[in-house]
């Protein structure tokens, strides 16, 4: 009988090696487990609930802001301590605006101030008059009653004008309050890189406008129509309109800080979607007030320095008649555009920064 050959001890010792090192094959997780954990992650940093009550006790949350007028005024100190860098930024972008996307009509500014001065006798008469017809004027030139009908190109030409000055301007303002000196330079050739993240959160930020879009256009619509001229209509029309504008302002406030989130390096835009969510929840009112104000803010400086514009280029019209060839309103308009998206993004950049000062968990 033929004996069996022994095994070597050296042999058995490499297969059991070969066994342990060998990869464990995992369970791939199926997609109902994932979403269950997305939910719960979710969950835990979002405890409010759609429609369910929030006792007060559970989304009190923590948020020191200075008053909203001091606010302000510690914005505007901000940018006088790098005003040269800042005015240089507001030149060069009303310039790159002006070429790319063109200016409002010189000619039609014209042709309307002098049908209304011809027209608005015995209407607006004295000082308080001249300053009502120039009220007038301002509102038609900042609604766009004299701006000509912008091409698709110029339309995305000016868009990527102004998501450049926010870039620029958040660059700027995060490397001063780093304690650094800043130069606008290194704001033009740094600022850029967050530029596609930042035109995906932008275009999620007009998305979020279309409801106030579509309140805007509804009641456009009706004021053409008898809709109107029913009581019952009329105010149904405009609570829908105002609740649709309160939808627009509730999305946005996270848009806002997004905005400033995604020019983090390695930043992802749904990330700093997400990131924004967890800073504003228990907070949103707030802060939500404090954007508004920045509006009538912005608001009340364009009628303090273009009203004396208008009144000052009217009077002068008046006297020289080769006046009305130099556009005056039209420059300052396109200057006060730019001027204020760099007081916008200025506002919200330091308002975030009181933000995450606050370190509270979410409520």
């Amino acid at each position: 009988m033929a004996s069996k050959k022994p095994v070597s001890k050296k042999k058995n010792t490499q297969t059991n090696n070969a066994k342990h090192n060998a990869p464990v094959k995992s369970t791939p997780q199926s997609f109902r487990s994932k979403l269950l954990l997305v939910r719960d992650e979710y969950m835990s940093r979002r405890p409010h609930r759609s429609f369910r009550r929030t006792r007060r006790r559970d989304y009190a949350r923590s948020l020191a802001l200075p008053g909203y007028v001091s606010f302000t005024f510690s914005v505007f100190k901000t940018l006088k301590n790098q005003f040269k860098t800042f005015a240089l930024l507001i030149v060069i972008a009303s310039l790159s605006a002006g070429l790319l996307s063109g200016i409002a009509s010189q000619d039609t500014f014209t042709t309307l101030s002098e049908t209304l001065q011809t027209t608005s006798k015995g209407i607006f008469e004295g000082t308080s008059g001249s300053i009502q017809k120039a009220g007038l004027l301002t509102f038609t030139a900042v609604t766009g009653g004299i701006s000509a009908q912008a091409t698709e190109a110029q339309q995305i030409f000016g868009a990527l004008v102004a998501v450049l000055v926010w870039l620029a301007t958040v660059w700027l303002l995060r490397a001063q309050l780093a304690g650094n000196s800043p130069r606008l330079r290194d704001a033009l050739y740094n600022s850029g890189a967050p530029l596609v993240s930042s035109l995906i959160v932008f275009t999620l930020f007009l998305a979020q406008l279309l409801p106030a879009a579509i309140a805007i256009i509804a009641y456009s619509a009706a004021l053409s129509t008898d809709f109107m001229s029913v009581g019952v209509v009329s105010m149904l029309l405009a609570i829908v309109g105002a609740l649709l504008i309160v939808l627009s302002l509730y999305l946005t406030t996270t848009s806002f800080f997004a905005l400033v989130i995604v020019t983090l390096p390695g930043m992802y835009p749904w990330q700093a979607l997400r990131t924004a969510g967890d800073l504003v929840i228990g907070r949103r009112l707030r802060l939500l007030y404090r954007l508004v104000w920045m509006l009538l803010v912005v608001a009340l400086l364009w009628i303090l320095i273009l009203v004396p514009i208008v009144l000052a280029t009217s009077w002068l019209q008046t006297t020289w008649e080769q006046a009305a060839a130099i556009p005056i309103v039209p420059l300052a308009l396109l200057i006060m555009s730019t001027a204020s998206s760099v007081f916008v993004a200025s506002y919200i950049y330091l308002l975030y920064r009181k933000v995450v000062e606050d370190d509270a968990l979410p409520a």
